[in-house]
């Protein structure tokens, strides 16, 4: 049950574009609030526009908007939305921006290349933004591409919720927590500490990109699996060949079973074959995007709403959003 804002309710206007209409629903019913109506077309050109309809003067704004399938239009759309409440004088803009777009372009990894992510953050401050919420950024240290605050929320707490439920079920016991590479070991020893109960261990796969595009071949499994009911922990799903080429180095490593926790399940094209040819029992994703439009077999999807709600609360209410990242 939402639980009512503690600030002036009348203050707070949330509004949504057309990236994930469903997740500000979601969020908005969390809030104990209704989401405010804005009229966003589209012309015959591809031109954008955005017109906030209702009264924003004096109030604070929190625009929700994911980034993916179509992040040009998003983008647009996004800064459409802040541009039209700073002309209509709200107090305050958040955006909040489940998925960033182009967050995996976070660095210049070869010659003559953009810096993407850093482009976005600067495109935002300019348009008006005062704040941004996100949540599992590629790289955390995207937040200082931006000079206005930046809260990048862990999915952690929710997946650990998840795999409690799946050893209460007795669906897994004293789970092995998987990360993909080097990168992505503190976020599997987090879950360890998280579960640590229960007997829960760490793992570390050895990944190498032989080219600069998604594909990716797994070397090693480092840790103890065998025996043992594997998950694998990342932020991000594209094709899936990663996920699953991982999965199967598990399998061969000798783990008993192996599924995957992961924040953002954009499931572009191949994903759904990929999932179905591998050993995975199961991939569970976040609602940061929506799912796809046909099924994808074996993947199932869990809300964070409600710890975007909380974040969104704390703002408002001008009290601490730390507790969220314990």
């Amino acid at each position: 049950m939402a639980r009512q804002l503690s600030g002036d309710p009348d203050r707070l206007v949330l509004i949504g574009g057309r990236s994930h209409p469903a997740f500000t629903e979601a969020t908005a019913a969390a809030l104990g609030i209704a989401p405010s109506p804005v009229r966003l077309r589209t012309f015959s050109d591809g031109a954008i526009e955005a017109k906030l309809e209702v009264n924003v003067r004096g109030r604070d704004v929190y625009i929700v908007q994911s980034g993916q399938a179509n992040p040009n239009d998003h983008l647009m759309e996004l800064c459409f939305m802040i541009d039209a409440a700073r002309r209509a004088s709200a107090r305050s803009i958040s955006a909040i921006l489940p998925y960033f777009p182009y967050g995996k372009g976070d660095k210049k990894d070869e010659p003559r290349v953009s810096i993407r992510a850093r482009v976005v953050a600067d495109i935002l401050e300019v348009t008006g933004v005062d704040r941004v919420l996100t949540i599992d950024l590629h790289a955390g240290q995207l937040q200082g591409f931006f000079r206005v605050p930046v809260d990048n929320l862990y999915a952690l707490p929710v997946f650990a919720v998840e795999a409690e439920r799946l050893i209460a079920a007795g669906e897994i016991a004293a789970p092995v927590f998987v990360s993909p590479d080097a990168g992505r070991a503190k976020l599997s020893r987090d879950y360890s500490r998280r579960l640590g109960s229960i007997g829960a261990g760490v793992a570390i796969g050895d990944k190498v990109r032989p080219t600069q595009d998604e594909a990716s071949e797994v070397t090693a499994v480092l840790g103890a699996v065998a025996g043992r009911d594997c998950i694998i922990v990342d932020d991000i799903i594209f094709t899936g060949g990663t996920l699953c080429n991982m999965a199967q180095a598990v399998v061969d490593s000798g783990a008993r079973s192996v599924r995957a926790m992961v924040t953002h399940g954009l499931l572009t094209a191949g994903a759904a074959s990929a999932i179905g040819r591998s050993p995975l029992v199961e991939v569970v994703v976040t609602d940061s995007v929506p799912m796809p439009a046909d099924p994808v077999p074996r993947v199932r999807q869990i809300t964070l709403a409600p710890l975007f709600a909380q974040a969104i609360r704390s703002i408002h209410d001008e009290t601490s959003i730390s507790r969220l990242f314990e």
